[in-house]
């Protein structure tokens, strides 16, 4: 009998202990620390900035961009309702209205000339997400943030190695967020990282993430005591956790070609059934160079998406839904509105299946999953 086949597994460097043991024989728990600091060159060093905080999660990444953009009670920001809850909580905790728009079939992007319909004199910002480190239009994003004086956010949570056109993910916007939750393609249990593109906000950045005070400049040795000077969380990495992570970030090339090599594959081997129009496979943008971190197939409908998940379940393979879009929960009533008309963003997440992309997964696991939903289909037509 076959083994399972997971969906996920946390990536696993082999380094990680020996960096966990020099943080307690350090004896430095507390953030930040040594390796925060290496973590945040380190990444920089990809990115191409040396702007980058870590946080103890994306959400509180997020959350620091509400709070420096001072978002206010009756402000609007501007997103996908394809996305993850954090991006809206972030905004709605400080008194805003998310307002939703529709997305790309291609690449379950923001769709950009449904932002500019949504545009209103309540908007403060657009926030984007890059969904499966695949890059949004930023060409035209950018060119709409600037064009009515807008904040643009990406959520890179996803991105960690993707660039467009080039550049980095992560480095297009005012701020940038970036996740390490074990989910992702580096992580370290749960960890995030705020990239700040426009240095004006760097220094309310730090002592926001500082709980509101200006203990940065107190290490610094800048001043002599520090006190609350301004509103704050305590939005700071662990040293464990950052060591960790600091394991991790050394692999990003690795990590990064292998899940690349994994999404080609699926490609190669599924492209005859979006021939023959029973599946719709992801189309990164002209210049999006992605990392590999989803790999999803669409399905003509719920039902079809649903039938064929429970097919590979029962032949050991785990292949899941994603996000269930926001404006159609409970909250997203109260809290947000869906402006222009839901085309793509319901049907495109009703059948959409992720499946399994990690270093460890194997060439002959993935021809098994491909030659999985090649029988399903098979059987379907017969």
């Amino acid at each position: 009998m076959s083994e399972n086949i997971p969906f996920n597994r946390p990536y696993i460097s082999g380094h990680e202990t020996e960096k966990l043991e020099a943080v307690i024989q350090a004896g430095r728990f507390a953030g930040p620390g040594p390796f925060g600091a290496e973590c945040e060159q380190k990444l920089g060093a990809w990115l191409g900035t040396d702007r980058v905080l870590l946080t103890s999660s994306c959400t509180h990444a997020l959350e620091m961009c509400a709070l420096l953009l001072d978002i206010q009670s009756g402000d609007e920001v501007i997103m996908p309702s394809f996305t993850f809850v954090s991006a809206a909580n972030a905004f709605v905790l400080r008194g805003a209205r998310v307002v939703f728009v529709d997305i790309r079939l291609e690449d379950m992007n923001i769709n950009p000339t449904q932002v500019e319909a949504a545009i209103t004199p309540k908007t403060k910002a657009i926030l984007v997400m890059h969904y499966a480190g695949m890059a949004c239009d930023m060409d035209a994003l950018l060119a709409l943030s600037r064009k009515h004086g807008l904040y643009l956010i990406e959520d890179a949570a996803h991105c960690v190695g993707a660039t467009y056109q080039g550049q980095s993910l992560g480095t297009f916007g005012d701020l940038a967020t970036f996740s390490f939750h074990e989910s992702k393609n580096l992580q370290c249990g749960e960890g995030g990282a705020l990239v700040v593109n426009r240095a004006s906000l760097m220094p309310s950045a730090r002592r926001i993430r500082e709980k509101g005070t200006n203990r940065p400049a107190f290490l610094r040795g800048e001043v002599s005591f520090y006190e609350w000077t301004d509103v704050g969380s305590s939005y700071i990495l662990g040293e464990l956790s950052a060591a960790f992570l600091s394991a991790q970030l050394e692999d990003l090339p690795f990590v990064t070609e292998t899940r690349r090599h994994q999404f080609a594959q699926y490609r190669e081997g599924l492209k005859a059934l979006e021939e023959a129009g029973q599946v719709f496979l992801p189309k990164p943008l002209a210049g999006a160079h992605h990392n590999g971190h989803i790999f999803f197939l669409r399905l003509t409908d719920a039902s079809k998406r649903n039938e064929l998940s429970e097919y590979l379940e029962k032949q050991g393979i785990s292949a899941y839904f994603h996000y269930i879009p926001l404006h159609a929960s409970g909250a997203g009533k109260r809290y947000s509105r869906f402006e222009g008309v839901d085309r793509n963003t319901t049907s495109a997440s009703e059948s959409l299946l992720r499946l399994p992309v990690y270093p460890g997964l194997r060439d002959k696991d993935i021809e098994r999953i491909v030659q999985g939903i090649l029988l399903f289909f098979s059987s379907k037509n017969s």
